[in-house]
């Protein structure tokens, strides 16, 4: 899927004046009834989409008590999570993104709001 997101962004195709007549959109004189649309519309997710995601996966770890979890929580010094459990949940979270983190950043994952800003960054997070 991240695969398809990347090679999208980057594919150009064709479009019939047809197309653009739906779109209410006139085409120019040079463009010999064809254009090329580019987007800059990609498919990530918006912070607030990412932010209940990574909530979510965090509530969903069987030491977690939902009612603890907020953007800003720490996992050891607020849930008191241990550092096999923050594993668990860094694993958790790139399959719920479908990335993979590196042990180096996995690593400096320790809060709600590393993992968010994370995700955000990533390229390929879907």
């Amino acid at each position: 899927m991240a695969l398809r997101a990347a090679v999208l962004r980057h594919l150009r195709v064709p479009v019939q004046f047809s197309a653009l007549a739906r779109r209410e959109c006139q085409p120019t004189p040079c463009s010999g009834g064809s254009l090329r649309l580019f987007s800059s519309q990609d498919d990530r997710s918006t912070k607030e989409e990412v932010t209940e995601r990574v909530l979510s996966v965090i509530k969903r770890h069987p030491k977690v008590d939902p009612s603890k979890v907020t953007p800003d929580v720490h996992f050891q010094k607020d849930l008191g999570l241990d550092s096999l459990d923050t594993v668990e949940i860094v694993m958790a979270l790139e399959e719920e993104f479908k990335l993979e983190i590196p042990d180096n950043e996995a690593d400096k994952i320790d809060s709600c709001n590393l993992a968010i800003e994370y995700v955000c960054n990533h390229p390929m997070a879907s």
